[in-house]
């Protein structure tokens, strides 16, 4: 009897060793283990840039495409937001005057809008007053075609 006792720990403490090991390698049922890598969202092909903006000579929020630069300046108004849009060719950054430009921009409350920005030749820039008044991010999507030509750029600002 007692013989049998041990030899039943015995097969019940190793039946439990290999349950424990074989579980070490199996990541996927720790709770507290995170993965490997989180999914990345697929981009579509098109002429914006896959990086971050960078802060141009206004100030602004800048994505190259292509051969053309955009810089993106919002300041706030008492009546809305004053978006700025420099729209530049070529490492001499010559500012590009016959594009029809366009902003989308994403209200708070998810809503879009998009307008139409005019060329304003003694700042060599586009510009719009944007009423939008609420708190929150602003997403905007910067549109321009020169000629036939899209340049796209993406940026933010908040209310």
């Amino acid at each position: 009897m007692r013989a049998l006792k041990s030899n039943l720990i015995v097969i019940v403490s190793v039946g439990l060793l290999f349950l424990v090991a074989c579980n070490k390698g199996d990541k996927a049922s720790d709770p507290n283990s995170s993965p490997v890598s989180p999914p990345v969202a697929s981009q579509p092909a098109s002429s914006a840039p896959a990086t971050a903006p960078a802060t141009g000579t206004k100030g602004g929020q800048v994505v190259k495409s292509g051969a053309y630069y955009l810089e993106f300046v919002p300041e706030k108004e008492a009546t809305g937001t004053h978006l700025d849009v420099f729209l530049q060719k070529g490492d001499k950054k010559e500012p590009v005057s016959n594009a029809k430009v366009t902003a989308q921009v994403q209200l708070p409350n998810g809503k879009q809008q998009t307008v139409a920005l005019k060329y304003d030749a003694e700042g060599k820039h586009y510009a719009v007053l944007f009423p939008g008044k609420d708190a929150g991010s602003y997403p905007v999507k910067v549109t321009a075609d020169i000629n036939g030509e899209k340049v796209d750029g993406r940026f933010t600002f908040n209310q």
